[in-house]
């Protein structure tokens, strides 16, 4: 029955693919080929086999390219937008500043101002005084005045009724109309002086409530110039601050190391101290120097910032990240291994910057890493620069956040042109991208 079977399928094969033979002729011999039912079909078999795989592996090709450039337009268009968003910041930081310091010069030309209006008010006040004196005096002399002809009118009155007619005594009373006439010529004078005194009185008393009025004017100017100042030092502030925390830099320590190896021109802002006489500052006073603090701190962040590789060490729109921090297969072994930095993979001879100020301490070979760039920066930081295809500096050179130090190339243990970036605190490898992250939002 097998057998039966066998001829049926053999016989439906010979009329489907019927037995074929391939001739080879040569000048002396003629050979063929015997192809089978069952070969052919093998033949054909693979053939489509062979032409699927083909198509299945094109399109998955074809589409990775595709779905590869889409990705890279699209991290080149995101790379474009972080870069806008980077000079929008950095603007709006430097009208900040700008803000900040135009509110300090009014709050200098505000404060002088005062200082002008309370001489005035002191001066007011002690000519007030004096004004009340005299008058207190020119009434007390008017009353005894007044009381010495009264006691005047009555002697008189006296005397023309106890003497003769020709006595001495009738003669002075007779004389006495004259001098009560100067007297109260004399009165009438001082009454006149008296009241020019208060009236002068009353301009003194207005003129002290003007200044009182302006005084209460130019504080509310000034609360008002405090508030604008104290929002931009607290704008300014809170993200450096957050920057460097998220970097694993304490903030205090930092600023407090700054500030002990500051030698820089001008230096940090000294408190207000605008009393002799050792009282307690002002409320102005304390929060003024509260600015003047923040305005310390800000300009010391700024000193720290430059000294901390918080930049990127080329532009990103040149190159595409490759390759983080962490284990990873090893390209060249193939074993997994440590990862100590960061790779940017772009064109051979791509500029390589900077990412903090520091001492270059290494410029040349060294294995592994080729043509290698280290950079010795504050807080124990180091940073390495490896593979580059040409190197612009010399070991001793101090170096700024931002200046050109090598070219990208591909030398050393490398797969391809890259750099290998690497930051080390206390010589201990750390991921790069967290102080390149913790910047993102600040410069």
């Amino acid at each position: 029955m097998r057998r039966g079977l066998t001829l049926k399928i053999h016989a439906f094969l010979e009329r489907r693919f019927p037995e074929r033979r391939v001739f080879l002729k040569s000048d002396s011999d003629t050979r063929f080929i015997r192809l089978s039912s069952e070969t052919q079909i093998l033949a054909a078999v693979g053939t489509t086999l062979f032409v699927s795989w083909a198509i299945v592996a094109t399109a998955i090709v074809l589409m990775d390219s595709i779905g590869s450039g889409n990705f890279r337009d699209q991290a080149r268009r995101d790379q474009q937008v972080y870069q806008e968003r980077l000079n929008a910041l950095s603007q709006e930081r430097d009208r900040r500043v700008e803000e900040a310091l135009a509110a300090q010069d009014r709050f200098n030309a505000a404060l002088g101002q005062i200082s002008t209006m309370q001489s005035e008010l002191l001066a007011s006040e002690t000519r007030k005084r004096e004004l009340e004196t005299g008058i207190d005096v020119i009434q007390s002399n008017l009353r005894q005045t007044m009381n010495e002809r009264e006691i005047l009118r009555r002697t008189v009155l006296d005397l023309r009724e106890k003497t003769a007619p020709d006595s001495p005594e009738q003669l002075l009373a007779a004389t006495a109309p004259e001098q009560l006439d100067f007297l109260t010529t004399a009165l009438a004078e001082t009454a006149a002086e008296r009241d020019q005194i208060l009236s002068d009185a009353r301009s003194a008393l207005a003129e002290r409530d003007d200044l009182e009025l302006e005084l209460q004017l130019a504080a509310q100017r000034n609360d008002q110039i405090f508030r604008q100042l104290e929002e931009a030092m607290a704008i300014s502030v809170e993200p450096l601050t957050k920057m460097f925390s998220s970097a694993g830099l304490p903030p205090d320590r930092i600023l407090e190391q700054v500030r002990r190896g500051y030698n820089g021109e001008g230096g940090p802002l000294e408190p207000l101290s605008l009393s002799t006489r050792g009282t307690p500052p002002t409320p102005d006073e304390a929060r003024a120097n509260g600015l003047l603090h923040q305005m310390s701190q800000l300009n010391l962040y700024r000193i720290a910032a430059e000294r901390a590789p918080f930049s990127t060490p080329v532009n990103l729109g040149q190159v595409r990240q490759s390759s983080g921090f962490g284990y990873r297969r090893d390209p060249k072994t193939g074993g997994r291994r440590l990862h100590k930095g960061f790779d940017f993979a772009g064109g051979t001879g791509t500029d390589i910057f900077s990412t903090a100020d520091g001492v270059v301490t290494h410029a040349g070979w060294q294995s592994g890493y080729g043509r290698l760039v280290t950079i010795q920066h504050a807080f124990g930081i180091e940073t390495r620069y490896a593979h580059n295809s040409n190197i612009r500096v010399k070991v001793g050179q101090r170096v700024s956040r931002g200046d050109h130090i090598a070219d990208m190339g591909s030398t050393g243990r490398s797969t391809g042109t890259h750099l290998h970036y690497e930051v080390r605190v206390n010589g201990k490898p750390v991921n790069p991208m967290i102080y390149i992250k913790a910047a993102r939002n600040v410069f």
